[in-house]
């Protein structure tokens, strides 16, 4: 029997390894440090910024804060029930940000803003407020801006609503993960029904005319009559987005996951059924599928970002707008610039002396080379558009398709001269077909364990 007809079991099986997420490339565990350099990456943003001023850039700020730790999650958090710490943070975001506005030598102009996180609503509303002013009085605003943040359905007051929406946010991303007691209590993650339909009238009413709804499959205990709970749920509240992630378990990387073990973990097949009930449900209510992951309404900016082939994925997900310019401020944040990538320094402590002592607090990063640009382009193509035309003239593309041959057998890919497309059945396995072309995962196959399994 053709191999194009195994089941979807087999496929399973067989591509159940170790995949990154392809929110970058290289992906984050094969930057080259030994060619970056703070120097190197201002330079690369100064370059970027003067390229690029007209289109805006995107600022991503990383608030650390939370009262409580949610054990299934990979951010870099700081727990902790003393509220004190927001102002102090809040000075030094701002003067992280003038150190980049330094580095631009000119006013820049602004097109994206999301707080992450951590927890954003941590943060009273006036201090948020305060940050925000801050940062907008030194720049311009595009006027097809977006600004967004991620909230916390169960401390998200409605002052955060209001004061944010008065400060231009209109998009807003609620963390709910799953509805069910029990994975609730597995993940140390609470909030009800109510909280969140609470928090989406509250919205609703202020103006916000974007809400996403972060669900995740793979979560322990968790089963097909706890997904199809928390699907019906999510379709009763009808957020105009929705991200329904694959659970990344990496205790070796976030020891809170040992809270619970593998055996608590939906796998393999069992796991695919809940992502396939999940997107059937959605799909079924008129939602989109527009991506790895992601969901929208067919009249939501993302969906019209895919069908106009202009969406763009960076270290938050799925985008329906793309400066070629973003900084990331605050605690672990990273920042591109197309052309290189830096990441700050991931303990409080360590980014308030940077900060006080004057210095850009960048402790990471890689600047790319050509076959990274290329491989990039790529990577993005296939991620955000389900199709890659190759350049011929460049040396890698006999190679890629040679990659490509097993994942062409399987059914995975189609190959068309220099036009490679994923199939319908390959979009479940959007992170292998990147491994393909991912040159600097191919050169150390034999690399030890970096990444979460790919279903």
């Amino acid at each position: 029997m053709s191999t194009q007809n195994s089941s979807m079991a087999g496929l399973v099986q067989k591509y159940n390894v170790a995949a990154p997420r392809y929110t970058s490339y290289p992906t984050v565990p094969f930057w080259d440090e030994n060619t970056f350099s703070t120097a190197a990456w201002t330079d690369q943003v100064y370059h970027t910024f003067t390229q690029s001023k007209d289109k805006g850039l995107s600022l991503y700020i990383h608030l650390p804060f939370c009262e409580s730790l949610c054990t299934y999650c990979g951010c870099n958090t700081r727990i902790t029930k003393n509220h004190q710490v927001e102002l102090p943070y809040i000075m030094s975001l701002l003067k992280e940000w003038e150190m980049y506005l330094a580095v631009f030598k000119e006013r820049p102009l602004l097109s994206e803003i999301h707080l992450g996180g951590g927890t954003p609503t941590f943060f009273q509303p006036e201090n948020l407020k305060l940050l925000i002013e801050g940062i907008l009085k030194h720049v311009d605003v595009t006027l097809d801006s977006s600004f967004s943040f991620e909230a916390h359905p169960a401390n998200t007051k409605t002052a955060h609503l209001q004061i944010l929406f008065d400060l231009g946010f209109r998009r807003l991303s609620l963390g709910i993960q799953d509805f069910d007691p029990l994975v609730q209590f597995m993940i140390n993650r609470h909030q009800t029904f109510e909280e969140v339909e609470e928090v989406m009238q509250n919205a609703r009413t202020i103006g916000f005319d974007s809400i996403n709804f972060d669900l995740i499959y793979g979560l322990p205990k968790q089963t097909e009559t706890s997904v199809q709970d928390t699907i019906e749920k999510s379709m009763l509240l009808g957020p105009d987005r929705i991200s329904f992630y694959s659970y990344a378990h990496v205790p070796w990387l976030k020891p809170g996951q040992r809270h619970y073990t593998e055996a608590d973990l939906p796998k393999g097949t069992v796991k695919l059924a809940l992502y396939n009930l999940g997107k059937t449900m959605i799909l079924a209510q008129g939602y989109a599928d527009i991506g790895m992951d992601h969901f929208a309404k067919k009249e939501d900016a993302l969906y019209v970002a895919f069908q106009q082939e202009r969406l763009h994925r960076n270290f938050m997900g799925y985008a329906d707008h793309y400066s070629p310019l973003l900084i990331g401020i605050g605690v672990s944040s990273i920042s591109d610039a197309w052309g290189g990538f830096a990441q700050n320094v991931k303990t409080v402590e360590e980014y308030h002396k940077r900060i006080e002592s004057g210095i850009l607090p960048v402790v990471k990063g890689h600047i790319l080379n050509q076959e990274d640009l290329i491989i990039r382009r790529y990577i993005l193509d296939m991620m955000c558009k389900g199709k890659v035309q190759l350049d011929p003239e460049t040396h890698l593309t006999g190679q890629i398709k040679e990659e490509l041959s097993t994942l062409v057998m399987d059914g995975l890919v189609t190959i068309e001269g220099d036009m490679i497309r994923c199939t319908v059945t390959g979009r479940s396995f959007l992170r292998n077909i990147c491994m393909a072309f991912d040159q600097r995962l191919l050169k150390l196959r034999s690399k030890p364990q970096l990444f979460s399994e790919a279903i």
